[in-house]
């Protein structure tokens, strides 16, 4: 859109709300993060490209990736460009040999290809005015099961499941093993986010 102001963000964390999952951009620097509402696959998968959980078959978004590479085109960001009657819109940014094109793409699709492309993420600052919410709210959020929810400019519901901290890293890294083996990729991510989480 002609006019835009966008910032550079970064996907925050995915967490659990008492109305499904949620993933969270954070402008960096800010005390706002967006809460966008998303299914149970996109949080799956979301959180696999962000922990490096290595799957034994390509999930939707490392299709696309792979699509992309083998086009010999490159993602160079994706943008959270617009909310409208409490969905949020946004698209991918590519380079191509024939020049650069944008893709239409949900915002949990556009993080899912970001996370694995390593590439920017940006938001608008209008998004961020209308959407952002307090980081002190969502402060210790962590994935949980829900069932798939639209987008919500909303703010977070009061509900919210703490980090646990318990647990031993050699235990959870053999479950982490096993998950994936058994492609139960929706536990290999809530172990390995936990992991990253105890090793940090």
């Amino acid at each position: 859109m002609e006019g835009q102001t966008f910032v550079e963000a970064e996907v925050w964390t995915v967490a659990q709300t008492d109305q499904g999952n949620v993933v969270l951009v954070r402008p960096k620097g800010s005390d706002l993060a967006v809460p966008i509402f998303i299914g149970q696959l996109e949080t799956q998968s979301i959180l696999i490209g962000m922990g490096g959980v290595e799957v034994p078959r390509p999930l939707t978004h490392d299709l696309i990736i792979s699509f992309v590479s083998h086009l010999r085109a490159e993602v160079t960001r994706i943008e959270i460009y617009d909310i409208r009657e409490g969905t949020f819109y946004a698209r991918i940014l590519l380079r191509t040999e024939g020049g650069d094109i944008a893709v239409d793409a949900r915002p949990s699709d556009a993080i899912g290809v970001a996370v694995r492309a390593l590439c920017p993420v940006f938001i608008a600052e209008s998004v961020v005015e209308e959407a952002g919410i307090s980081v002190n709210l969502v402060a210790g959020l962590r994935l949980g099961e829900a069932d798939s929810s639209s987008a919500s400019p909303s703010s977070v519901p009061d509900a919210i499941v703490p980090v646990s901290s318990e647990g031993e890293i050699g235990k959870l890294r053999a479950e982490l093993e096993t998950a994936v083996a058994e492609e139960d990729y929706e536990r290999a991510a809530a172990i390995r986010d936990k992991l990253r989480e105890l090793e940090s």
